[in-house]
């Protein structure tokens, strides 16, 4: 039966359109962004005062009605990476207070929230509690996305798909049911530390960092486009306008399709040597990946 529910949830929502939010209530051009400049084909930095006091923003996802954000500081008295959501409100961005969210994707019409390896439903009085998809999302880690069609992809860690490393799999939901992963090729999968996939909607490309010898130092942005016999391309590092010698991380687009996030940033040595990832978002225009895509 719950396999029943989840396909039901999933499926009816293909016919729901993102754009399904009254527009009235969406901010205004000139704030949905917090009243940044928009960039162009040169990624920027994203780090908005309202939300990032002293520079203290770590990163954060907007809702596809653009009406909240989820983010995270960390740093000054932000002693661990702490998290916040902030609501747009009679016409402005309201106050931040915490929430114990963390790093939230969502359906396209925003009635489904993905945490890790569960997921939320909205409802009247707010999101319902954490709900889990199945047990094919037990052995994953470090990031997972889900396309329109309510396909899950993730890097798989399983002792017999890698020596090391995860590896870039993917999970369909046939007849109320999760298969059971099936690996991405050998070519999708070369390199180390692969994490953070970003699939379209569509599934016509896919997107993830990983460190391998063709990069540009740690780990790169890589990005594939899928053909009409459900193949995909060979991959792609996304050049040097993205990717530099610092860390490129965790690639989302906005749900609207006009703007590309991602994460850079360096590894601190702390006085007692531990070692701690120093990341800030970055943005760029979409126009960015449809120049990487093979003309046919």
């Amino acid at each position: 039966m719950k396999h029943i529910c989840i396909s039901i949830i999933l499926l009816s929502l293909l016919t729901i359109s993102s754009n399904s939010y009254s527009k009235d209530k969406i901010p205004v051009l000139d704030e949905r962004y917090f009243g940044e400049k928009p960039p162009g084909l040169i990624p920027k930095l994203f780090d908005p005062k309202i939300v990032s006091p002293e520079g203290r923003f770590d990163g954060g996802t907007f809702s596809p009605d653009m009406e909240e954000f989820y983010f995270t500081r960390r740093g000054g008295k932000y002693k661990k990476r702490t998290f916040f959501v902030i609501r747009y409100e009679q016409n402005r961005w309201g106050h931040e207070s915490e929430t114990d969210i963390k790093w939230p994707q969502f359906y396209a019409d925003g009635n489904i929230m993905y945490v890790g390896k569960e997921y939320r439903e909205r409802t009247d009085k707010g999101w319902s509690d954490p709900k889990s998809p199945g047990e094919f999302l037990r052995q994953t880690a470090h990031g997972l996305s889900v396309s329109s069609k309510g396909t899950y992809y993730f890097p798989l860690f399983k002792k017999d798909f890698y020596t090391g490393h995860g590896k870039l799999s993917y999970s369909r939901l046939t007849d109320g049911q999760y298969e059971s992963p099936v690996k991405l090729s050998d070519e999708m999968n070369e390199g180390k530390w692969i994490a953070h996939p970003y699939i379209a909607p569509d599934e016509s490309y896919l997107m993830w960092d990983v460190v391998r010898e063709d990069g540009y130092g740690q780990s790169d942005l890589y990005i594939s486009f899928k053909q009409e016999d459900g193949s995909w391309l060979s991959p792609i590092n996304m050049g040097p306008q993205i990717n530099t010698d610092f860390q490129e991380s965790s690639p989302q687009m906005t749900y609207d399709g006009k703007y590309f996030f991602f994460n850079r940033g360096d590894w601190k040595v702390e006085e007692d040597g531990s070692r701690n990832y120093v990341g800030k978002k970055y943005w760029v225009d979409a126009q960015i990946i449809e120049n990487l895509r093979p003309k046919q």
